[in-house]
């Protein structure tokens, strides 16, 4: 279980985050969602330990984490998806596997991580984690190495972005097969395809949590008109 209370984050005078409070159970699928600039990236990152919150608390099974860094919240079980992920000039696949998993995880393992995000792993294993590659295979590496790690908690921060439509689909079933797991898993996202994987969604809005609950409650008024949301005529999707 992970619990965020009273959560409130402030950069250049700008309040981005204001009393959070929430927690997330085992065994389920969040998305946190909302407009640009509502904090949710920023969120994401406060519970990595990527950045600090001014004020509030974070526990994580039962343990205050809100001092640890990002590295001992790593030992804990907690793993992270960048928004743009990171290369490695001169580390290949198998190398990036290899340190995420510590070095105990064997050829035939790191094969299976990359056919559960959809990549040969002949034709990937051996290839460096360089800008040769695409967004969408950069992404499904990184994804394999947040498999790697087992963790207990894995986040992802828009994985969606700047990705072409068939790897943004080929994401999505590995989020599906992601939901079979013992984890909390965690995603940035304003995409309805992941939407729709949710348990929970949780709407942020300039900083607070508008709106949490199930997929079937928060789903149909995030993708109403416009129009309709204000009250005004229908336009004519709703007719």
């Amino acid at each position: 279980m992970l619990e965020l209370k009273n959560i409130s984050f402030q950069r250049d005078h700008k309040k981005i985050l204001d009393q959070i409070n929430l927690t997330f159970d085992e065994n389920a699928f969040y998305v946190i969602t909302g407009a640009n600039g509502s904090g949710k990236s920023t969120l994401a990152k406060i519970i990595m330990g990527l950045i600090k919150p001014d004020s509030g608390q974070i526990l994580f099974n039962g343990q205050d984490i809100t001092d640890k860094n990002a590295s001992e919240r790593a030992n804990l079980g907690i793993g992270f998806a960048f928004q743009q992920p990171v290369c490695f000039k001169g580390i290949t696949v198998l190398d990036l596997l290899k340190i995420a998993e510590k070095n105990k995880v064997d050829k035939k393992e790191i094969c299976d991580l990359l056919s559960a995000v959809g990549l040969c792993a002949k034709e990937y294993i051996h290839r460096e984690v360089n800008n040769s590659l695409s967004g969408g295979e950069l992404k499904r590496i990184e994804i394999a190495t947040v498999f790697a790690r087992h963790p207990k908690l894995a986040i992802f921060d828009e994985p969606e972005a700047g990705i072409d439509l068939w790897s943004f689909q080929n994401l999505t079933e590995v989020f599906q097969k992601m939901k079979e797991n013992d984890r909390i898993t965690l995603v940035i996202s304003h995409q309805e395809r992941i939407l729709n994987l949710a348990d929970q969604i949780i709407v942020m809005e300039k900083g607070k949590v508008k709106q949490m609950g199930k997929k079937e409650e928060i789903l149909s008024s995030l993708l109403q008109p416009v129009c309709c949301k204000k009250g005004g005529d229908s336009c004519e999707s709703c007719r």
